[in-house]
């Protein structure tokens, strides 16, 4: 890791229940065919192109260009891990790419599904922070590049349901009260009723870990951008309102209880000779409900910072090696939370 500072590393608004913002667009140069038709010729071009256009512009300096085909496949999960590329472009056939601000805040693929992938990732909820940074990364793609754009059908994109704005917005939420209520499933249904859908913490497929889930809009035609990130906005303060009040009713029910099961998992992080990925995951979400309530000190900005370490592709980066096997990943990631978890200090 840099010595600059990670986005993830930050807490942010409401950061004791919404770990992170997102704002991607999906976008196509009106040059080449879609990328399911590119050539790999056309493919490097293009992968060329941008990297210039980033680096002649004002915001480009402080990003680095990772080639897919010349990364590891741990280097590569190890991006996956971190939100900074998705599985597809991880373990694509076509010449793709990803460029990456060295706080790891901003990523572009290229040459995913479509030609550009657009990325902004905030600490807390900052839908509309997100969506002005990302507008000015866009700009400098459109001016340098030229976008694939129709008046009536917006940017054009290689899945119709990315035609319109081609944006996605999304909060990643932490729900252990909502979960523990037996509420989440309405929740999430009633965010479908808005125009939202929820899915795990790795988006479409994946299942929520560590009781993390990821709302997103699923309309991008028809709506303004700024728009979608009002009402984003919206929603996720609707839901953090309702897990607040299921915190304080869990804390008024069961203090004795719920400062029990806190602490225990303070003391499992601290002491435990193994610990893998998904214990790791509940316990620092048992330390951020405990946080939320006033039962222990912590620091969300660090919680954050662990709830991406513990990975197990990031663990594996960590030690240096090619590979580990899952008891020297689970041993490694136990070394880890000792050296993080300091019980005289906010964790």
């Amino acid at each position: 890791m840099s010595e600059t500072k990670k986005w993830y590393e930050q807490s942010g608004a409401e950061g004791d229940i919404c770990v992170s913002t997102r704002v991607r667009f999906a976008r196509n140069l009106s040059r080449f065919p879609f990328p399911a038709k590119m050539t790999d010729e056309q493919a490097r071009t293009l992968i060329d192109e941008t990297s210039r256009a980033l680096a002649a512009s004002k915001i480009g300096k402080d990003f680095r260009l990772i080639d897919m085909e010349q990364a590891s496949a741990t280097e590569r999960s190890a991006l996956v891990e971190r939100h900074l590329i998705s599985p597809d472009l991880a373990n694509g056939s076509r010449p793709r790419a990803v460029l990456v601000s060295s706080d790891e805040s901003v990523s572009v693929m290229i040459n995913e599904e479509d030609h550009l992938r657009i990325q902004v990732l905030e600490a807390g909820l900052a839908p509309e922070k997100a969506l002005e940074r990302a507008k000015a990364i866009d700009d400098v793609f459109d001016a340098a590049l030229g976008y694939a754009f129709d008046e009536k059908l917006g940017y054009l994109t290689s899945c119709p349901t990315n035609l319109g704005t081609g944006m996605r917005v999304s909060v990643m939420l932490h729900l252990p009260a909502l979960e523990a209520a037996h509420e989440i499933s309405g929740m999430i249904s009633g965010a479908g009723g808005m125009g939202f859908t929820a899915r795990g913490i790795y988006g479409e497929g994946s299942a929520a870990e560590g009781s993390l889930y990821q709302f997103s809009n699923r309309i991008t035609l028809g709506y303004d951008e700024d728009d979608v990130a009002k009402r984003m906005l919206s929603l996720a303060k609707q839901i953090i309102t309702r897990e607040r009040s299921l915190r304080g009713q869990m804390l008024a029910r069961d203090r004795d209880g719920l400062e029990d099961s806190v602490w225990r998992a303070v003391g499992t992080l601290r002491y435990a000779r193994r610990i893998d990925t998904a214990e790791a995951l509940e316990l620092l979400g048992r330390v951020r409900t405990g946080a939320s309530l006033g039962v222990i000190p912590a620091d969300y900005g660090r919680l954050n910072g662990l709830l991406w370490a513990v990975r197990p592709s990031s663990i594996v980066t960590r030690s240096g090696k090619d590979e580990l096997d899952p008891s020297e990943r689970d041993k490694l990631r136990a070394e880890l939370l000792h050296e993080a978890i300091e019980p005289a200090k906010s964790i």
